[in-house]
């Protein structure tokens, strides 16, 4: 019999939090989150996603052992502009027990009918910035910490009690030494000669945040207007955390924004060092020490994970993701990095998967939205 707890105290939400730390203990490919990171990211207090958002987060019992969690998920913001009542369900995770999933899910799913709600999808979080996706491909990979990574017996759980594909994400490898194509070199110049824009390498942090509102309000105009799925616009306070939180890892030179000839931003790409393998060796705890490992990673790096990236409306179809795309494959080769992991791109994105057709690659992960109508 599976019992559901829902988390009401500081205690309940470190458990919540540590719960797969158990579960996929000793897991050669799981790469653990920072605690610090899912602390600030599921407090109210500190995110405030909660201005857009509400939620639940609960906990599966069985035999009076923790076997499972999930967090529900109500994104207003989203569910208004795209005219639906969906729950969304994230942070899940469970043993291979039918049961206990099945219960997560049941919960989710009242929880969101309670809220006026008419479906459940996921795995997603608050914004887009936040985990999605539930891995279908490539379980023999180790993930970017950006990434997602979960048992082969997820999905199958999902399908058992209704869910169906919506959606798939696509991450790539690809070797980061190799030359930029010659095709692609010759069509880059054309582009830039003929819509008289600039690349621009930071040299420092500081010049990167310079421009650090721009991408942000670039991702907002860019991916509201364009078919990307569950997208709704984060707020300035959004804005703001997300700096804070998620620029300080990204490495300058490993970063190139396109400026148009009125100093207007056109778009920009982002990446930084793979901290997986430190992520690994520190278990998710920045504290007292696990800092000073990352920091030497950042300094220190063979492989580097493609961020995310960002082409203003007004730019695109124009080719100017191809020029941030070749600026930073340049810079990879000068900084002798040797493999390269893209960011999540739907599959869908036609535009931005097909760069990666004229370099060699291969299919890296793929992770999945279900959803399911009508509860």
């Amino acid at each position: 019999m599976v019992s559901i707890k829902e988390v009401t105290t500081t205690k309940e939400l470190k458990q919540f939090i540590k719960f797969p730390f158990e579960l996929y203990k000793g897991h050669p490919q799981w790469v653990p989150p920072l605690i610090v990171d899912e602390k600030r990211t599921l407090n109210q207090k500190t995110n405030p996603s909660f201005e857009i958002c509400e939620s639940a987060y609960f906990l599966a019992y069985k035999n009076d052992k923790l076997v499972g969690r999930v967090a529900a998920i109500i994104n207003h913001c989203a569910n208004e502009k795209y005219n639906n009542k969906l729950t969304r369900f994230g942070w899940f995770d469970f043993i291979d027990d039918e049961e206990v999933s099945g219960t997560l899910l049941k919960t989710v799913e009242d929880w969101g009918k309670s809220k006026g709600m008419d479906g459940a999808h996921g795995p997603l979080g608050f914004t887009d910035f936040d985990a999605h996706g539930m891995l279908v491909e490539g379980f023999e990979n180790t993930p970017s910490v950006i990434g997602v990574y979960n048992y082969p017996y997820y999905p199958k759980h999902l399908e058992k009690f209704g869910y169906k594909k919506i959606v798939d994400w696509l991450q790539y490898r690809f070797n980061a030494s190799q030359q930029v194509p010659e095709k692609v070199e010759r069509i880059n110049k054309l582009i830039a000669e003929k819509y008289k824009v600039r690349i621009i390498i930071p040299k420092k942090r500081k010049e990167l945040l310079q421009y650090a509102h721009k991408l942000f309000n670039t991702i907002n105009d860019a991916f509201d207007k364009g078919d990307i799925y569950g997208f709704a616009k984060i707020t300035p306070a959004q804005i703001d955390y997300y700096i804070k939180n998620h620029i300080s890892f990204v490495q300058p030179e490993l970063a190139c924004i396109i400026i148009d000839e009125n100093d207007n931003l056109a778009g920009f790409g982002l990446s930084l060092p793979s901290l997986s393998k430190v992520y690994r060796k520190i278990n998710g705890k920045l504290f007292p020490f696990g800092f000073i490992r990352v920091l030497r990673a950042l300094r220190k790096f063979s492989e580097i994970d493609l961020y995310f990236n960002g082409v203003h409306p007004d730019w695109q179809h124009k080719g100017i993701h191809s020029l941030y795309y070749v600026a930073m494959n340049k810079a990879y080769i000068k900084h002798n990095v040797k493999v390269a992991i893209s960011s999540s791109q739907l599959e869908t994105n036609i535009n931005a998967v097909g760069i990666w057709d004229n370099y060699e690659k291969e299919l890296l992960f793929r992770a999945r939205c279900f959803i399911k109508e009508n509860i």
